[in-house]
């Protein structure tokens, strides 16, 4: 039934029916980004590095490395705008989290191949002036397996900046993968949690389409690589600090650098 004939069904007209849903997706937002930071302002400590590199009107692509499932609620909590997720298309099927991540505006991108909808889906909203966000690694991965540790990374993060005209902020977090460990969440110590933004990157309109994208990987690829080696520098960080896999810090002690 179209959304049209279901608002005629409740004796709403469509502009009602439309206005109600915007409402709708405006408090889910609003109550999601609220409820993160919250809860990571209790049991985490998240430190900031330039964050005015976000201070942006328009549309663009943020792109982070993905070490834990935590990674994008806490990113939206520290971005003043709102961040439109691609999300793995395998959590829509699922009743609940489907309707939440599509509350929040995310929305599924498929992990083995290109995807015509999700594309057009993402250089739409990044024309509407909107924040997508992205994680370019295609999963949560560590050591050298993650951009981090020098991987490749998947092609369609450049692809969709120079398609929607748009920059790229690059962002690295380290520390989120500590909250698979239950002391992260009963133990009196707020897990610490730092994340670095970059400078954004142009979609260099003035390259020809194969050469531009090369340009985006080969400088979004550097920051990832920089912006590693400063947190770890500036604030000292242990190898226990550093990314681990999940089922290694289910198994494991929290341990690391506390707040």
């Amino acid at each position: 039934m179209s959304n049209e004939r279901l608002a005629e069904g409740i004796f709403l007209p469509p502009k009602n029916f439309t206005l109600i849903r915007h409402l709708f997706h405006s408090i889910a937002n609003g109550a999601a980004s609220l409820s993160m930071k919250l809860l990571f302002t209790c049991v985490g400590c998240v430190r900031v590095v330039r964050r005015e590199s976000l201070n942006h009107n328009g549309g663009f692509l943020l792109a982070a490395n993905h070490i834990s499932h935590f990674d994008p609620p806490i990113l939206a909590s520290v971005v003043r705008r709102k961040v439109d997720w691609m999300a793995m298309a395998e959590f829509f099927p699922r009743p609940l989290l489907g309707r939440f991540l599509r509350a929040i505006d995310a929305f599924p991108a498929d992990r083995h191949r290109a995807n015509r909808a999700t594309i057009r889906t993402a250089i739409e909203r990044l024309k509407d002036g909107r924040i997508v966000g992205l994680f370019p690694e295609g999963g949560i991965r560590d050591g050298t397996r993650s951009v981090l540790g020098g991987a490749p990374m998947r092609p369609g993060v450049s692809t969709l900046a120079h398609m929607a005209g748009v920059p790229i902020v690059p962002c690295v977090i380290i520390g989120s993968d500590r909250f698979y460990s239950k002391k992260s969440w009963i133990s009196f110590r707020r897990t610490p949690v730092w994340i670095a933004f970059g400078d954004p990157i142009p979609h260099f309109p003035d390259l020809e389409k194969s050469a531009a994208r090369k340009r985006i990987e080969l400088e979004l690829a550097a920051a990832f690589r920089n912006l590693y080696a400063e947190l770890r520098e500036r604030f000292l960080l242990t190898a226990d600090d550093l990314p681990q896999p999940p089922q290694q810090r289910m198994n494991g002690q929290n341990g690391g650098t506390a707040c």
